[in-house]
């Protein structure tokens, strides 16, 4: 099972940038699907963006266009770009591992997004 750590959640005024990143440990990293989820108080856990072992990439309708996943196979990081941050961006978030059966969660990381 991969163990996962992400790094780099802050508060950040409307407008602004962010960079997320998430460190992998105990299994071989280029064999998973990797992930970002977000959960706003109140609201369900929902899928950010995700990229393949290949990677292809995949992103929620509201976060086309300004956020950007990407992973380094040699350094077992998932990052996420986020530009052009809303109030609306507010949330933990949530860096994931699938392959097959396996699915395995980091801690989370707040971002805020407020003037």
């Amino acid at each position: 099972q991969v163990q996962l750590v992400e790094f780099g959640g802050d508060l950040v005024q409307p407008g602004g940038s962010l960079r997320l990143s998430c460190a992998a440990s105990g299994s071989i990293f280029s064999l998973y699907v990797m992930g970002w989820y977000r959960q706003a108080p109140g609201k369900q856990r929902e899928l950010v963006a995700t990229i393949t072992n290949g990677g292809s990439s995949n992103y929620a309708v509201s976060v086309k266009g300004r956020f950007t996943i990407s992973r380094d196979n040699a350094k077992s990081t998932v990052y996420l770009q986020m530009n052009s941050l809303k109030p609306e961006d507010t949330a933990v978030y949530y860096c994931n591992a699938r392959r097959g059966m396996l699915n395995s969660w980091g801690q989370g990381t707040q971002v805020t997004v407020s003037s």
